[in-house]
């Protein structure tokens, strides 16, 4: 039986979840998610588990925001005068958006915060800071 190893093309059927339960992604009802092991191309906690699985073999892990999408970073909240944005951009708290970055780059961030005077902007990953709970089968490796 093939053992995956770090440079392998593999497929996965995955569910992502957090601690409390709410799913927030899935491979279900879609094609397997295909990536070659150890090249970045999912998050090191993931693809640290990989190698040495076979086809067919399950796995659930936890793991932790460092190992996922990093920690939340306080300097990811940007605070924009509430004058600067539009009228019609929707001002809702977990409104997501997209701003340009300094160098034209589209950067999505999500409302944080709205008061009278400004609105804070972040532009952490959704996932950052979380545990993330991944409950995957391997489907093909080569």
């Amino acid at each position: 039986m093939t053992e995956v190893k770090s440079g392998d093309k593999v497929r996965i059927h995955y569910t992502g979840s957090l601690e409390d339960g709410s799913v927030f992604d899935s491979s279900e009802g879609r094609d397997p998610l295909e990536f070659t092991v150890g090249s970045g191309m999912v998050i090191v906690g993931l693809d640290r588990e990989l190698p040495g699985m076979a086809v067919g073999e399950k796995k659930k892990v936890s793991i932790p925001a460092a190992d996922a999408y990093g920690e939340h970073d306080p300097e990811g909240l940007l605070e924009i005068p509430r004058g600067e944005i539009p009228a019609e951009i929707p001002l809702e708290i977990g409104t997501q958006l997209q701003m340009r970055s300094p160098d034209g780059r589209a950067m999505p961030v999500t409302v944080a915060k709205v008061t009278d005077e400004t609105v804070t902007m972040d532009a952490n990953h959704f996932l950052a800071g979380k545990t993330l709970i991944f409950d995957f089968e391997v489907v093909s490796v080569g």
